[in-house]
C-alpha cells in the first residue's frame, strides 16, 4: 500500500508525479521582462510532458493564465491598459517584429510577452478568441534549431517546445542588452526538459522490454 501512495503522489511544483519530479533541476532567471504564459485547458491537463509549467518555474517574472477566452480577464487587462508596459504576443507573423534584427526596448516602459503554450490549432482558437491578445503586436524569430522534444511529433521540422521557443527569447533579448543573463543560466535553462525527455525515453524503452511483442522467442 505505501508503494502505490508513493506512486500516487504529486509535486505541487511540477504537477508530476514526485518519482519523476524535475524540480531538482530548475534554473531561475530573474527577468526585467514580465512573461504571461497563456495556456489552453488542453495543455493544463497534460501534466507529465507540459513545458509551460517548467518555463513558469524557471522565470519568477511570470505568470500562468489557463483559459481560451481572456477578454474579460481582470488581471490580463490591467497589464494591457498600463501605459507603462509594452505587451506583445510571441506568434509568427508576416509582420511581426523579429527579434533576431530588431529590438523592443522603449524607454522608460516595461515589456511584457504573452507565450501560448498550446497546439498549433489551439493557438489559433485562443487568438481567435481572446480579441485583446490577438490585437497586440507580434514578436517572432528566426532560428535552424530542432526542438529536442524527441518523444512528441512537431508540426513540421523547426517548431519548438514553449521551454524551448522561451530560450530562443531569452537569448535575443540578452543580445539586445534588454536582459543581462549569463550564458551560464542560459545553458542550464532547459535542464529539467531535457532531464524530462530522458526519463520518458527511458520509461517508453523499459516499457518495450516487458511487452510480450518485444520478447525473443526461445529456438
Amino acid at each position: 500500500m505505501s508503494e502505490l501512495i508513493n506512486i500516487r503522489e504529486k509535486c505541487y511544483e511540477c504537477y508530476r508525479p514526485k518519482k519523476s519530479c524535475m524540480c531538482r533541476y530548475i534554473q531561475k532567471i530573474e527577468t526585467t521582462t514580465k512573461f504571461i504564459i497563456i495556456m489552453h485547458p488542453k495543455e493544463f491537463k497534460k501534466t507529465k510532458n507540459n513545458t509551460g509549467r517548467f518555463t513558469h518555474q524557471s522565470l519568477p517574472n511570470s505568470k500562468i493564465y489557463v483559459g481560451i477566452d481572456f477578454n474579460e480577464h481582470k488581471e490580463i487587462n490591467a497589464l494591457l491598459d498600463d501605459e507603462n508596459n509594452n505587451c506583445y504576443v510571441l506568434y509568427p507573423h508576416k509582420h511581426s517584429i523579429k527579434l533576431n534584427h530588431q529590438t523592443i526596448q522603449e524607454k522608460n516602459k516595461k515589456n511584457v510577452i504573452f507565450i501560448i503554450d498550446s497546439t498549433w490549432p489551439c493557438s489559433h482558437k485562443i487568438l481567435a478568441v481572446s480579441k485583446n491578445i490577438a490585437a497586440l503586436p507580434k514578436v517572432s524569430f528566426e532560428h535552424n534549431k530542432a526542438s529536442a522534444y524527441k518523444i512528441k511529433t512537431q508540426p513540421n521540422k523547426y517548431c519548438l517546445s514553449t521551454i524551448e521557443s522561451t530560450l530562443c527569447v531569452l537569448e535575443l533579448l540578452s543580445h539586445h542588452k534588454i536582459e543581462n543573463i549569463s550564458q551560464n543560466h542560459l545553458d542550464k535553462f532547459l535542464k529539467p526538459f531535457e532531464k524530462m525527455v530522458e526519463y520518458q525515453i527511458t520509461c517508453v524503452l523499459k516499457s518495450d522490454v516487458h511487452n510480450p511483442r518485444f520478447l525473443k522467442r526461445e529456438e
